[in-house]
């Protein structure tokens, strides 16, 4: 129903389609016999999907109900926005399953593995169970169970939070036909139109530009990487380099502004718009760039590809599962409460200015110093020299493990670099990332206390005591090569020109 097109990615070509709403005339047929979507969960994901598909398919007669589990605090949410049970657009979960023909799965995934047989049961013959994350597929592995025989199961998986998903929707109606990025799976497909459907809905979504992977690949690389340069190393290194930069001298603001703010806003925007090579040139200080660079890249990539292997055989999930029985009678604490989280509002207060160049105390070549911080698009502070090296070695050592556990570039540069320079830094920079830590889906909170603590551990005893050693001219060499840089180039050109709005 959709063209496919060929993206050059190095070493090769990969199948695309791009979006836009110039294709939603053709979502009714590509679904191919959908005449109902039931949306369980009103999550961030579920929220703005329900809400993407119910206005992409306006005047289609498909309809969108969601449903929810009894006594769900939700459901004020879902009718204020326009869902509501004298319709039959908002309804009891299983009862929504029990009448949909595409049954959209957003629940938490705790939740999932818990309740799976329950949707399982009362689904309509033939109806296509859909997933935005492959967490059920690693749990009925662990338990040597597969998804109903005779059902499609599809997958579209937004390559950023439900708020982007929703906020960028809302931006595409006068800019470019915005949105984020998605990969599709089909898992099982009887009666062969899988692609079709999880395409129809992925347009349905927003998404500028879909490309395919697997329900097993997927998982692997959301879940390390929200635990790594998404989310938990974020977390670990800005804690790791506040303290750095305080105990160097700097007062409590500025520590905030080199640690933080550098990367939530300066870096990323730099990376959206230019590239990842572009932060080097940007700091003003390529030699300390290198240093830290040099310093952070193997700790950090041994880091995730332990994160990895610990999804590949099932640990990490097994830790959510346990970690969800824990809690279902305590609240899960909040992380926000070291020192440096009470400085944020006075760092957002700087915001009225353009981002400027701003050298911070120490020459170019005194680490502790900083050297130079380079100006970029933006409001805020620059962007330190420690910090970029710091968190570009780390988000390419995520890349480079990528590329050796054999995912497709599409999925690499979306799960590595866009999703977090244009949906989840952004957001961190209007919150800060102690906000989004404690405010993410259950499994990422889960897995960015976890993990963040080891990624501090690595920057503080192992990174950045080594910034005064020369520079690794090698990895800084095979880092300026790296065919990423090429991949990204090539995804961003398929992507619309937007910020999000938080």
């Amino acid at each position: 129903m959709f063209r496919v097109e060929s993206m050059t990615v190095p070493g090769g070509a990969e199948a695309i389609v791009r979006g836009g709403r110039d294709l939603f005339p053709l979502l009714p047929s590509a679904l191919h016999g959908v005449e109902r979507i039931g949306v369980l969960g009103w999550g961030p994901q579920g929220r703005a999907q329900a809400l993407n598909l119910r206005d992409s398919l306006a005047g289609s007669g498909i309809t969108v109900a969601v449903g929810l589990r009894p006594g769900s605090r939700s459901l004020d949410d879902a009718r204020a926005n326009g869902f509501n049970e004298d319709d039959g657009t908002l309804g009891d979960w299983l009862e929504i399953a029990a009448s949909a023909d595409l049954v959209i799965l957003l629940i938490a995934d705790a939740a999932l593995a818990a309740h799976h047989e329950e949707i399982f049961a009362v689904l309509k013959p033939g109806a296509t169970i859909g997933l935005s994350h492959g967490f059920l597929l690693g749990y009925l592995r662990e338990l040597g169970r597969d998804f109903p025989a005779g059902h499609p199961v599809i997958a579209v998986c937004p390559k950023g939070m439900g708020d982007s998903v929703r906020r960028l929707y809302v931006q595409g109606a006068t800019v470019n036909g915005a949105g984020i990025n998605a990969s599709i799976a089909v898992h099982a497909d009887p009666d062969g139109h899988g692609t079709d459907r999880a395409l129809a809905w992925s347009i349905a979504l927003g998404s500028p530009y879909t490309f395919a992977t697997t329900l097993s690949a997927e998982y692997h690389s959301d879940i390390v990487g929200e635990r790594a340069i998404l989310l938990g190393a974020v977390h670990g290194l800005v804690e790791a380099l506040y303290r750095y930069f305080r105990i160097a001298g700097a007062d409590p603001v500025t520590a905030y502004e080199r640690s933080t703010e550098t990367i939530t806003g300066p870096i990323a925007r730099t990376i959206s718009k230019h590239g990842i090579p572009a932060v080097r040139a940007a700091s003003g200080d390529s030699d300390l760039f290198d240093r830290a660079y040099s310093a952070a890249y193997r700790p950090a990539r041994d880091l995730v590809a332990e994160i990895y292997d610990e999804v590949a055989d099932g640990t990490e999930l097994r830790s959510v599962i346990l970690a969800e029985q824990r809690l279902a009678n305590r609240p899960m604490t909040q992380i926000g409460g070291s020192p440096m989280w009470s400085h944020s509002p006075t760092v957002h207060a700087r915001r009225s200015t353009p981002y400027r160049t701003v050298r911070y105390g120490g020459g170019s070549g005194d680490a502790r110093g900083g050297g130079a911080s380079g100006a970029a698009a933006g409001g805020g502070a620059g962007i330190d020299a420690v910090t970029a090296g710091v968190f570009v070695g780390t988000m390419m050592g995520q890349v480079d493990e990528f590329v050796v556990r054999g995912h497709a570039w599409s999925e690499i540069v979306n799960e590595s670099v866009i999703e977090a320079v244009d949906s989840l830094l952004p957001y961190m920079h209007a919150r800060d990332v102690a906000y989004m830590v404690d405010n993410c889906s259950r499994t990422a909170r889960l897995g960015a206390r976890r993990w963040g603590p080891r990624f501090q551990a690595v920057y503080e005893q192992i990174a950045l005591p080594q910034l005064d050693q020369p520079a690794d001219a090698q990895l800084i060499k095979e880092f300026l090569a790296n065919p990423a840089h090429e991949a990204l180039a090539a995804a961003a050109e398929l992507r619309p020109s937007v910020d999000i709005s938080v």
